[in-house]
């Protein structure tokens, strides 16, 4: 099936990377609540920034390559820096679910601030991950 429609393959793939790296933007951004003892308010801003920047730097390289095969040398700078446009904006998505969730909706059922930042990560996540995507496929690597 993924030979007769090779977008599949490529979503599929996408979703593989994706989630390597959620696990590295999850991983930075609960080191960095864990040294800096914050996880709601302004600074979740920086840090989810922080941490979904450096993901998205490993993204592109798996995506370049792997995901969307693009093999091609001709134009890197650009291709990258329209990686970055698409990412920047995944970013400002991404960042500001997390923002809006952990500051003006409180915590539920009696979770934790930390487990409620995370949660409102995965909603953020499962929003810009399409956004990328579609970005990606149709401005960055499109053939």
């Amino acid at each position: 099936m993924t030979k007769k429609y090779p977008v599949i393959q490529q979503f599929s793939k996408f979703v593989v990377i994706g989630v390597v790296n959620t696990g590295v933007d999850f991983l930075v951004l609960n080191l960095e609540m864990f040294l800096t003892e914050i996880s709601k308010g302004p600074y979740m801003l920086v840090q989810n920034a922080i941490s979904f920047s450096i993901a998205t730097v490993n993204s592109y390289f798996f995506n370049k390559y792997w995901t969307f095969q693009d093999k091609s040398n001709k134009d890197k700078a650009k291709k990258f820096s329209q990686f970055i446009g698409v990412s920047i904006v995944g970013v400002a998505i991404n960042s500001l679910i997390v923002f809006s969730i952990t500051t003006y909706v409180p915590p539920m059922f009696g979770i934790s601030s930390v487990l409620w930042a995370n949660l409102a990560k995965v909603a953020a996540t499962g929003i810009s991950l399409i956004w990328n995507f579609i970005g990606y496929k149709f401005w960055v690597f499109k053939k």
